[in-house]
């Protein structure tokens, strides 16, 4: 049996703290690197800088168990490893919808000094078609070996699911130039390939567009149930049982078409948005222009919930008590980024709402973007004494909520059900004026 290659993993993120955790549970010795110290001697004492389900407790196990460390050092990683990931963030461009790419240049820029053996610099990072291509010129300009080669494996993670979609994949894509490459890459995956996960093999960029195609085919779904909901608003129709109804086709199916809120988060957001500004830079911006209007109605089901919300309350929010549930963009989840919860809280805030924000998890984030708000530790000090309460973010706590337990707590028994997830008989026989998006 051959040795199996040593790991490094380049930016201690999301995606890079998770793969590098997950990595080591599935067998190899892994070294993670990032140039945030601070971010490092958090992962050394064995905390998680976000929240993620069960990665906290394999950070602990792998710490202690000897086989995953991490450093700032390019030097020490180039040493060590024999396949480098490159896991850094491709953020949206300050006033742009194009990705910044300052991140990925200048991982590739710092670690191909240090190769002075053939090794295999792997992408994971979700960049615009042609990066790929760029960052090979990078490796073959600066690295002192001229054999080494690179390879673009994109990540499929969800937030919340991370571990389990790390170790169990649903596919794997292979972006490679050469059989070497190929061959190092399935050395790296051995154990997720012999489990059956499917392997893509194919060129960078079709490995590069993978991601972003995925992605944007994700997001149309979800705009086109919220599209709908419009509709279903304005005939007395009801978006879930359209929805229903339509999943079970085969060609279309159930998932993805829930009507809400809409999609938020690092990814989807982000990422059609780059793929518009790339689309344009290579002439063939029409064929993804339909990606304008995905992105508005996703912004639209937003400014709608505010409006529901008025409706509830005679026109007026100023003087209101407004206990807003959920901060995070999804459940199971910490993260903030273009969260739709905030977004509504912030603009009821603008009203003169008094906002009050609760979320399990995403607290102290959502402090960080948006200290205009008021935030408590407890679903109980949310809902006290609210004129109008906000499921902004669907997690179990407030998906289970008793309407006769919590509807003692609150000064007016009215909800508006951002995610459809509640029982409208249910909360109606309790009193409560219930509203939701696309639902009579």
């Amino acid at each position: 049996m051959s040795v199996p290659p040593r790991l490094s993993v380049i930016g201690t993120g999301y995606l890079g703290a998770t793969h590098a955790v997950c990595m080591v549970e599935l067998g190899y010795e892994v070294i993670g690197l990032d140039v945030d110290k601070a971010k490092i001697d958090r992962l050394i004492a064995g905390e998680v800088p976000f929240f993620e389900p069960e990665l906290p407790e394999l950070l602990k196990k792998h710490i202690d168990g000897g086989r995953l460390r991490f450093t700032t050092s390019y030097a020490e990683a180039a040493e060590f490893a024999d396949v480098h990931f490159v896991c850094v963030g491709t953020p949206q461009r300050a006033g742009e919808l194009a990705a910044d790419m300052t991140y990925v240049e200048a991982a590739f820029a710092s670690l191909a000094p240090h190769l002075t053996r053939k090794v295999l610099v792997v992408g994971k990072s979700t960049v615009p078609a042609g990066t790929a291509v760029r960052m090979e010129e990078v490796l073959h300009d600066l690295a002192p070996c001229p054999d080494v080669e690179l390879a673009w494996n994109p990540e499929f993670l969800r937030e919340g699911f991370a571990v389990q979609d790390t170790l169990r994949p649903d596919r794997l894509v292979m972006g490679v130039h050469s059989e070497w490459a190929e061959q190092q890459l399935r050395a790296t995956f051995e154990p997720v390939i012999a489990a059956g996960t499917p392997v893509v093999v194919t060129d960078f960029a079709t490995a590069e567009l993978v991601k972003v195609a995925a992605n944007s085919f994700l997001a149309t779904k979800i705009s086109f149930i919220n599209a709908m909901a419009e509709v279903c608003e304005t005939t007395g129709a009801d978006v879930t049982k359209l929805a229903d109804a339509i999943g079970y086709d085969a060609r279309i199916g159930r998932r993805f078409l829930n009507a809400g809120l809409g999609f938020g988060g690092g990814c989807l957001p982000k990422d059609i948005r780059a793929f518009i500004a790339r689309a344009g830079e290579l002439g063939v911006d029409q064929a993804v222009s339909f990606l304008h209007e995905v992105d508005s109605i996703n912004l639209r089901r937003r400014a709608r919930t505010v409006d529901i919300g008025l409706d509830l309350l005679d026109g007026s929010y100023r003087g209101a008590r407004v206990a807003a549930l959920g901060a995070a963009f999804k459940p199971n989840s910490d993260d903030v980024r273009e969260s739709p919860a905030l977004d509504v809280a912030s603009a009821i805030a603008r009203r003169e709402g008094t906002v009050v924000v609760y979320d399990p998890e995403a607290v102290e984030n959502a402090r960080r973007s948006h200290p205009e708000l008021t935030y408590v530790a407890s679903l109980e000090d949310a809902l006290d004494q609210a004129d109008i309460v906000f499921l902004l973010t669907e997690w179990d706590e407030f998906k289970n909520m008793h309407p006769g337990v919590v509807g003692k707590l609150v000064a007016q028994r009215n909800i508006v059900d951002g995610r459809n997830v509640l029982d409208p008989l249910r909360w109606r026989a309790a009193g409560w004026q219930y509203r939701a998006l696309g639902r009579p």
